[in-house]
């Protein structure tokens, strides 16, 4: 089988999935339960491709073999681990809990030993992805501020009843600063989170796609009460303001 395979496009617009598996037929069977799923699916053969994947699509989320043909799939881990918060669910037959445990260390969210049943894996890629969410997320993997609701798992973005269309490098720009609410994010941490190592200094990247950003958001707010969502901080980053407590009752 060649090296390269074309992106399976779902026909619902959920969460992309990366699948790193060998064996063509695992693969396939994955790759056919997560799109009925509502999942989108990216796949690859081995470590280079996946590394190539990851960089020019950067998934939500990543399922990945550890005996892949050219290198250690814990390399993987490292790899993306140094770079982004992308949640990592292995899945492998390696049984040995020594190489479970390094894997986990390094940075993987969860481990599923071969063989296993697809109802469990769909639950384990689903807990991932609620806790890549971060603490700012309520119990469903959603992140609200306002009118402002961030599904990650159904890939959608919302204000009030009004979708809003990202792209998957905006939804990814969104995600990182609402999943830090509150907190100082820089541009060097935005850009390796969202675009990779490959493009430190590249500060225009940051500000056209929160340029862009905003002004979805804004079409989609007509009274204003997302104005100020993101702020700038001059020279260094962007923040998400908090939410405002809810009045007690």
């Amino acid at each position: 089988m060649s090296s390269t395979h074309p992106r399976l496009a779902a026909p619902i617009e959920g969460p992309l999935v990366l699948v790193v598996e060998d064996d063509e037929e695992t693969r396939a069977v994955l790759v056919r339960d997560l799109l009925t799923r509502g999942f989108r699916v990216d796949q690859a053969p081995d470590g280079a491709t996946a590394l190539q994947r990851w960089e020019a699509r950067r998934p939500d989320v990543v399922l990945l073999d550890l005996g892949l043909p050219d290198v250690d799939g814990r390399r993987i881990v490292r790899r993306i681990r140094g770079e982004a918060t992308t949640p990592i669910v292995i899945l492998s037959g390696r049984a040995n809990e020594r190489e479970k445990v390094e894997a986990l260390d390094q940075g993987a969210d969860d481990y599923v030993t071969k063989p296993f049943g697809v109802e469990e894996l769909n639950a384990r890629l689903r807990v991932a992805l609620r806790h890549a969410a971060g603490p700012a997320a309520d119990p469903t993997g959603s992140m609200v501020v306002g009118r402002l609701r961030f599904d990650v798992l159904r890939h959608e973005v919302h204000v009030g009843d009004t979708p809003v269309d990202l792209t998957p490098r905006e939804f990814e720009l969104l995600r990182v600063l609402l999943s830090n609410a509150g907190r100082l994010v820089t541009k060097g941490r935005l850009l390796r989170a969202v675009w990779g190592g490959a493009y430190q200094g590249e500060d225009a990247y940051i500000y056209v796609h929160v340029s862009q950003l905003r002004r979805k958001l804004a079409a989609a707010d007509p009274d204003g009460s997302l104005r100020d969502l993101i702020v700038t901080e001059p020279g260094v980053g962007y923040r998400v303001r908090e939410a405002p407590p809810k009045p007690r009752p």
